[in-house]
């Protein structure tokens, strides 16, 4: 699937609250992220308008690591409408 190429650092820390993440703190231009779910995870993403391409698909190889997915299906659950 393909990534967007136009979301911001903020648009992406928004998408992934359904995965329970939250912002546990800025430092710079830098977000923190945290979640508890499926065990403790923090992600930095920049908070960037837009994100680098190769930035965007580290990150979702990250969570996709951490929930046991295909970074497909992280994908599809973020990104996709309807």
């Amino acid at each position: 699937m393909r990534l967007p190429r136009d979301l911001s650092g903020a648009d992406l820390a928004q998408a992934l609250k359904q995965f329970g993440y939250r912002i546990t703190r800025q430092t710079g231009s830098h977000l923190r992220l945290t979640t508890s779910e499926h065990g403790e995870h923090h992600l930095t993403i920049p908070d960037h308008d837009p994100l680098r391409i190769g930035t965007l698909s580290s990150i979702l190889a990250d969570i996709a690591a951490h929930f046991e997915l295909s970074r497909d299906e992280v994908v599809r659950r973020l990104f996709e409408q309807g």
